[in-house]
Formats: C-alpha cells, structure tokens, sequence
C-alpha cells in the first residue's frame, strides 16, 4: 500500500511538472505547480518528514504560490495595452527560444550522472526495520535552544523585507507645480 501511495504521488509530482513546463498560460503554470507541490509534501510524508511536508504545504503551498497566483491575476494585460487578438487570452506568454536540443542534453546529462550516483550508493538504512518517529519536538527543541539567534535575525530580515515591501508599493501622488504633495 505505501509503494502504491508513493507511486501516486511521485506521479502526480512528475504530472505537475511536466505540465509547468509544457503549458503558455502563466495562471494554468501557477495552478499545474501547486499539484508539483502538493505532490512532493505527500513524498515528504511518506519519508518521515512530517515536517517538511507541513512547512511545504504552509509556505510554498499556501504563502509563496497564493501570492504568484494573485500577482499573475492582478498584473494581467488590460485591453489597451496589450492590442488585438492578445487581449482576448491573459497571462499568454509565447517563449521566443526553441532551442530545446540543448535542454534536453542538459537534462540527459543530468540525468545520467544522478543515475550513476544512485547505481553505484550502497543504502544501509534500508536494510534497517522502518519505525515511525516524529521530528517535529526534536525541530522545536532545536529553534528555541541551540538555533534561536538566527531564527529570530531571520523573523526580523522578513520583517524588514515586509516594511520595504509595503513601503514601496504605496501609491504615491505626483508632485505639482506649487509644491504640494
């Protein structure tokens, strides 16, 4: 039952890949990429990492793809801008470079040294009895005693990346002549 629920998510992972890269609609990419991400949280799962699957699905899932979501849907081309047949399909992106045969000696390339690696890797712990254990008490423990200075610089350079953030994306109004704001 595990292999079968591995295979269904390696597949869904590998489906959702393929259809990222395959797909023109930017919106249809965004929504192919949260089935990539899902299905690589249910991997997480299924290798013991509980709490990587978690932090996949609250971060990536639910923080990083909802904001590209909403930042494809609301920098869509308006009518005027983008002229003719184009207005009719948003989020359309036509790639100008074809040069997919070095892509594709790229990724067998890539391929095939992973391959090696993975042939020729001698895997002790398989041969070990599987047993269930949680790791996010010992992730906990971790953060708040050994790992607490960095997590808190970390949660303060976010901060600051927030501030900036909203910061720059106030309205401003133009300047006038008598040098009011």
């Amino acid at each position: 039952m595990i292999e079968l629920a591995f295979y269904g998510f390696a597949l869904l992972t590998l489906i959702g890949a393929l259809a990222v890269l395959l797909t023109r609609n930017v919106l249809y990419g965004a929504f192919f990429l949260l089935l990539t991400l899902l299905g690589v949280a249910g991997l997480f799962v299924l290798a013991s990492a509980d709490f990587l699957a978690v932090a996949q699905i609250m971060i990536y899932v639910g923080g990083v793809l909802v904001l590209v979501i909403f930042g494809v849907m609301l920098t869509s081309k308006t009518a005027s801008s983008a002229g003719g047949n184009d207005s009719q399909r948003p989020n359309y992106i036509l790639t100008r470079n074809r040069n997919w045969l070095v892509a594709l000696l790229v990724a067998g390339a890539l391929f095939g040294a992973l391959y090696s690696v993975l042939v020729r890797s001698t895997y002790v712990l398989l041969n070990r009895p599987a047993v269930w254990q949680t790791s996010v008490d010992t992730i906990g423990k971790q953060l708040m005693t050994e790992y607490v200075v960095p997590f808190e610089i970390a949660g303060i350079l976010l901060l600051a990346a927030l501030v900036g953030a909203a910061y720059l994306s106030y309205p401003r109004k133009a300047n006038t002549s008598d040098g009011t704001h």
